[in-house]
């Protein structure tokens, strides 16, 4: 049996908790220390919030040595992002000048061509995926320039626009046949 005696104040807290809690775990281990609390034997409560006996120790230890803050759930806080941070003005730049101002041959940038450059330029050597989610955090779409004709061929847009202005009038042009 996990006998543990808490205070009104802590009863209220936990019970407030276990009201106002939207994740599951989080009502679960609320419940298993007052449940310790009002006596009951462990595998009983084990059973009840449907745990290890194991798990149910677990939680009690960690209220008594943290309080409430140990039965919140905590994130891992995970690799540190490999493309700095600070590099998200330059790389929007890029991507809205386009790979021609760089120097490159290119249309569009691609984010395995984002990676080369920015080994080339910054020492970063970091694979596509890596560029994908730093520009997916930054809302930079390379695929997706924000500029339109600007570097296409005139006399080709003319006659494309001719072209599709006849289509809209109903008339063919000579080379269509159906």
């Amino acid at each position: 049996m996990i006998r543990v005696v808490l205070s009104e104040r802590q009863v209220r807290e936990l019970e407030a908790l276990f009201a106002g809690a939207g994740d599951r775990r989080v009502r679960d281990r609320a419940q298993i220390v007052l449940m310790a609390h009002r006596g009951r034997p462990r595998g009983q409560i084990a059973r009840d919030v449907g745990v290890s006996t194991r798990t149910v120790q677990r939680w009690v230890n960690a209220y008594c040595e943290g309080g409430v803050a140990a039965l919140l759930p905590r994130k891992a806080p995970g690799a540190a992002p490999k493309v700095p941070e600070s590099l998200a003005g330059e790389v929007r730049r890029w991507v809205i000048e386009g790979p021609a101002a760089c120097g490159l041959d290119r249309a569009n940038w691609t984010h395995e061509e984002l990676a080369a450059h920015l080994g080339r330029v910054h020492g970063v050597r970091v694979k596509k995926s890596a560029v994908h989610a730093f520009c997916r955090r930054h809302g930079i779409r390379p695929y997706r320039p924000s500029y339109r004709f600007l570097r296409g061929d005139p006399e080709k847009q003319a006659k494309g626009a001719a072209e599709l202005a006849a289509l809209k009038k109903g008339h063919r042009t000579a080379g269509w046949s159906f």
